[in-house]
């Protein structure tokens, strides 16, 4: 290589391989194979020695030809790996050669050739950067044998063995591709963390681009199964989300419904913080969101600062929700989630009691809450300690205070600001009471 180009062969084998390729393949269609091979052999040595990049690509592919075409795998096999340990064998000639093998494992008589020839292919490409791409889709191929034998652990590990992330000649669709199938295989497998760390390595920007969104869709898909183990509801809510805003997602009416009611479900399921807080408003105010009345209606109540006796709303949303897959009556998980939501409606009253209420009787509060003493006494502390709100409970008087305490200068800061406000409508009065009697003075006068 020179500046970037190919050099010129020192001797150009063309009208060689013009008269000779032929004439091989016609010995080994009269059953001179091995006659054929050891001619092609030779003009192998000649053409790799001169650096004749072209005729050396043409007599490798017509070598492994006549072998397939002779149905002799094991031969194949043999010349494959022969060829590919020639000294100063070409980079270029060598791509060429696999890449035409590759054409025959669909011909394949069975399995085991069919393995064997991978596998001979994966050897003859391990190490070398300019057949990567080549060696990532054998590695794929292997690996879907084995999740079909039902081996889903070796599939994925042979599938781990690439970074296909640092292979500059696959293209970014066929990478992202290859990578969705190692979380796939990763969370079949239930090695959870490991898929996570596959999973950042695709930028999702990548998503952007409307010709990506069936690589984007699979990706949310895996990236939501993920969540819903790790029971990251605000997550799951934000991967839905993302699914959501989807052009194909948005052109189906059925889908984006489907789509937007399990938004719902799982911010009304998220812990209350300020990203919480936030994107359930920003949720609600989606226009969208009217054409779902129930769903609407249901996201209300977790946005409206006001009461929410959980009997009404097992009665008003219960039947639809129960029959929903994320809080389906009978499952393990569906169950889980209803009590999950009974919580969030709970934690949500005792936010609604701190913000209208200085004190509070604890009689008053459990009745409120449809709850037993001890129960919103740890739901209390539970807020408390994820600093929530504040609360201060007295035992002996049953009385709950919602007022924190303050020090002498935020003290100090309060009584100054009541004080110029105080000032300020001492001024404005002062101002209207002289105004008036201007007024006055100058009707008398008239």
């Amino acid at each position: 290589m020179s500046d970037g180009k190919l050099e010129k062969p020192e001797i150009d084998f063309t009208p060689v391989c013009d008269v000779k390729l032929p004439e091989t393949e016609l010995l080994a269609q009269q059953g001179k194979l091995a006659q054929a091979l050891d001619q092609l052999l030779a003009l192998e040595k000649q053409t790799r020695q001169a650096s004749d990049l072209a005729s050396s690509t043409r007599v490798l592919v017509h070598i492994v030809k006549l072998c397939y075409q002779s149905g002799d795998w094991k031969l194949l096999n043999e010349y494959v790996i022969l060829l590919s340990k020639k000294h100063g064998q070409l980079k270029q000639a060598i791509t060429k050669m696999v890449q035409e093998v590759m054409t025959y494992l669909e011909s394949t008589p069975n399995l085991e050739t069919k393995l064997e020839l991978i596998d001979t292919l994966r050897t003859v490409t391990e190490g070398k950067i300019y057949v990567e791409v080549e060696r990532a889709r054998l590695t794929r191929m292997l690996s879907r044998i084995r999740e079909d034998e039902g081996k889903i652990n070796e599939a994925a590990d042979v599938l781990q063995e690439l970074q296909v992330e640092t292979f500059g000649s696959m293209e970014k669709r066929e990478k992202t591709d290859f990578i969705l199938e190692q979380m796939r295989l990763t969370l079949a497998k239930k090695d959870y963390t490991r898929m996570q760390i596959i999973s950042r390595k695709i930028n999702t920007k990548f998503f952007a681009d409307t010709e990506q969104q069936d690589l984007k869709l699979r990706y949310y898909e895996l990236m939501i199964q993920h969540a819903l183990h790790e029971e990251q509801y605000l997550n799951v809510c934000k991967y839905y989300r993302q699914v959501y805003d989807t052009p194909l997602v948005k052109e189906d009416e059925m889908k984006w419904k489907g789509i937007l009611e399990n938004v719902i479900y799982f911010i009304a399921l998220s812990p209350y913080d300020n990203e919480q807080h936030d994107l359930l408003h920003r949720i609600y105010e989606d226009p969208s969101l009217i054409k779902l009345p129930l769903h609407h209606q249901f996201a209300k109540n977790f946005v409206t600062p006001e009461l929410m006796r959980w009997p009404i709303i097992q009665q008003v949303f219960g039947e639809t929700l129960r029959k929903t897959p994320v809080f389906l009556v009978g499952d393990e998980a569906g169950e889980k989630r209803w009590g999950e939501l009974h919580n969030r409606v709970i934690e949500h009253n005792i936010r609604v009691l701190a913000k209208y209420y200085v004190r509070i009787r604890m009689s008053r509060m459990t009745s409120l809450l449809d709850l037993t003493e001890q129960q919103a006494e740890d739901f209390l502390a539970k807020l408390v300690e994820s600093k929530t709100i504040y609360a201060k409970i007295d035992r002996p008087a049953g009385i709950i205070s919602f007022a924190a305490p303050k020090d002498a200068n935020q003290v100090l800061n309060d009584w100054s600001n009541n004080i110029n406000s105080l000032l300020g409508l001492i001024e404005k009065t002062c101002h209207l009471i002289t105004k008036e009697e201007m007024l006055h003075s100058i009707a008398r006068v008239k």
